[in-house]
């Protein structure tokens, strides 16, 4: 059975779980929730042995093909300009379209997010390049560790080449390993699929957040339906957007309903490579840059986010070069949130109000309620990002096995 139909079975079932299974009690949704998370750290178990591995074979694989440099700079070109679409898009959206007003409420603050830049740059560079192979929610020191290694594996000297063997070995094993770990995921899909309609009928039972989640559903059809497949054919001698969509259903439900894009990571890759033929120079390279940095899609949420907060509590307009300095802010802070798979979202919205508020500093907790819904959406726009980015780089770095159905 192809893996996409085992994941919309599981989908059909936890939606038929969650509303045949007595979950409306606060003990019932708190055990769903605490095996959700079991399956989470299960599905993530592997991920930095496999990217650690799979990064350094890649670097080394690239830099024989002398495609460090080209592959790099198409990676970072995507992850840049796709960020930066996705923020237009956002901007374009709260121009157009009026989304109505939330109710004002008086919670008090008890603690306010922030990203804390100082920290990210400690964790990047720790005291022993092995405590980069301890950060279970953070990849980039993984991957920068990794690509070291890698670097140095390119001289030229015979006593590396055992070295080289076993860690080939090694990350031939961690992705055999991901491809049981995403099998069963069809099966803990159905866990995370109750875990989610839970959580979304306590949100959508009210209405106050229907609009919000249709102008966000419209918009990924806009983005994932035509804009990528679009720029797919125009980029991509001989691309293939329907076949990248295709390969994209598995990834869709993964990031959406688990709202983890590290959790999406180990789906990517397999799919990237069983589907699209990318081969493993360019996948264990390029979706991790995409995991880390392609968050464009918190930028195009928590834009849109933003505004309806900012109406809410206001009867004046945001002038035009406010909504601009706005989206750009969202622009940058997409970049910083690597070290936050789940949250990131509305930790940036946090930090907007923070910056742009103007009185309602604490306006995000509007749409804590929708929390999880707006991180399921951020989330859904990256993975569509990640896999037709990682496609248009191997594309047109000519690392795509042409002979892949």
């Amino acid at each position: 059975m192809k893996i996409w139909i085992k994941y919309l079975i599981g989908i059909a079932l936890g939606l038929a779980s969650a509303f045949i299974l007595p979950l409306d009690s606060i003990h019932g949704a708190s055990i769903i929730a605490f095996i959700t998370e079991i399956i989470i750290r299960i599905g993530r178990f592997t991920l930095l042995p496999l990217l650690f591995f799979s990064v350094i074979m890649a670097v080394y694989r690239l830099n024989d093909a002398k495609l460090v440099g080209k592959t790099t700079l198409w990676a970072a070109a995507v992850i840049v300009a796709s960020s930066l679409l996705l923020s237009a898009l956002g901007f374009i959206t709260i121009v157009i379209v009026k989304l109505p007003q939330l109710q004002i409420i008086t919670e008090k603050v008890t603690q306010v997010n922030t990203i804390d830049i100082q920290n990210l740059i400690r964790q990047m560079i720790p005291f022993s390049s092995f405590e980069s192979l301890i950060q279970g929610s953070f990849l980039l020191p993984t991957f920068i560790f990794a690509m070291i290694i890698g670097g140095a594996c390119c001289m030229e000297h015979s006593n590396l080449k055992p070295i080289l063997s076993l860690t080939d070995s090694l990350s031939e094993l961690f992705f055999n390993i991901s491809y049981v770990v995403t099998e069963l995921l069809s099966v803990g899909i159905i866990v995370i699929m109750c875990n989610w309609t839970v959580q979304f009928r306590a949100i959508i039972k009210s209405g106050v957040f229907t609009p919000l989640i249709i102008t966000l559903s419209v918009l990924f059809i806009i983005v994932a339906g035509l804009i990528y497949p679009l720029i797919v054919k125009y980029l991509c001698r001989g691309g293939k957007p329907w076949k990248v969509l295709s390969a994209c259903v598995v990834p869709f439900i993964t990031a959406f309903f688990s709202g983890d894009t590290n959790l999406t990571l180990p789906v990517n890759m397999r799919l990237g490579k069983e589907k699209l033929g990318i081969r493993q120079r360019t996948n264990g390279y390029v979706y991790p840059l995409f995991s880390i940095f392609a968050r464009g899609g918190s930028a195009l949420v928590v834009i849109i986010s933003f505004v309806v907060i900012w109406r809410s509590y206001s009867t004046l307009n945001l002038e035009f070069f406010q909504m601009l300095r706005i989206s750009l802010m969202a622009f940058i802070l997409s970049f910083l949130l690597g070290a936050m798979p789940t949250g990131g979202t509305f930790v940036a919205l946090t930090v907007l109000c923070t910056m742009y508020g103007r009185g309602m500093e604490t306006g995000y907790l509007l749409l804590k309620p929708a929390a999880a819904i707006i991180g399921s959406f951020a989330a859904l726009f990256d993975a569509a990002t990640a896999m037709f980015g990682t496609y248009i780089v191997a594309n047109n770095t000519k690392t795509i096995e042409r002979h892949r159905a």
